[in-house]
């Protein structure tokens, strides 16, 4: 299973295939950070969406961050996936801006915490004050789930998880190199879940940041330097038919 869905082909009609469309570095980290912030729901709606977020950045994500003038950032208000508006989308610019201001990119923070703490738990959660840090609407807080409050982070993990994570497969991309695969946390969704229960990789019956490190530690079990590979075959295997692949 794992082979079935850790290769290009899985690529097209996934949300990683957004950051897939960009060469640099922080318009891989900026397109990926974004479409795994809207990754829940109908998997072709998220790739269209996501592609639509970088088309009204004018395909310069980095770019547009660090560049986009009053008026051109009106412009995005325009945009609506689910619950994410295109307030929520402006909010999410803004304080992209002021970490790339501050750190350098994305992978800088990461890597450099990294070095720091060994563990990304803390990372994670002084990433997300980091982000809301500058002048946001308090709404769009909800679009990045908080590991102080216990929620699961699967949109985070799944970034993380793009970011870190290299193989010979073409799928995630391994760029922040100084942290080894082994430190990643699985990205638990409801498909992961109900099939690690069924296996009897967790217990636990909440989708929670409890159960991740249950199913993870589980995991390191059949692979310590890279349990979260099984990502692919715990979310197909989770899968009862072909359509219900277009759900996340």
């Amino acid at each position: 299973m794992h082979d079935r869905y850790n290769r290009p082909e899985f690529v097209v009609a996934d949300p990683i295939s957004v950051p897939h469309l960009f060469e640099k570095q922080k318009d891989i980290e900026i397109a990926g950070f974004l479409a795994a912030t809207i990754a829940w729901g109908n998997r072709k709606a998220i790739v269209n969406s996501a592609r639509k977020m970088v088309g009204l950045m004018d395909d310069r994500p980095y770019e547009f961050v660090m560049q986009a003038t009053d008026n051109e950032l009106v412009s995005v208000t325009k945009f609506v996936h689910r619950t994410f508006n295109g307030g929520d989308f402006r909010s999410f610019i803004l304080s992209l801006r002021h970490f790339y201001d501050k750190f350098g990119s994305m992978g800088s923070f990461f890597e450099t915490e990294y070095a720091l703490e060994g563990d990304l738990r803390p990372i994670i959660s002084k990433f997300r004050r980091e982000f809301f840090a500058p002048e946001h609407e308090k709404r769009c807080e909800k679009h990045l789930s908080s590991i102080d409050r216990g929620a699961a982070c699967k949109r985070i993990n799944m970034f993380l998880r793009w970011m870190v994570r290299a193989d010979d497969r073409g799928v995630d991309f391994g760029l922040w190199r100084s942290i080894p695969a082994s430190a990643l946390w699985l990205p638990l969704d409801v498909h992961s879940a109900a099939t690690a229960r069924s296996l009897g990789l967790l217990t636990r019956r909440q989708n929670d940041w409890r159960a991740v490190e249950e199913v993870t530690a589980r995991l390191r079990e059949f692979d310590p330097a890279d349990p979260v590979k099984y990502d692919f075959a715990l979310f197909g295997a989770g899968i009862s038919s072909d359509t219900s692949i277009n759900e996340l």
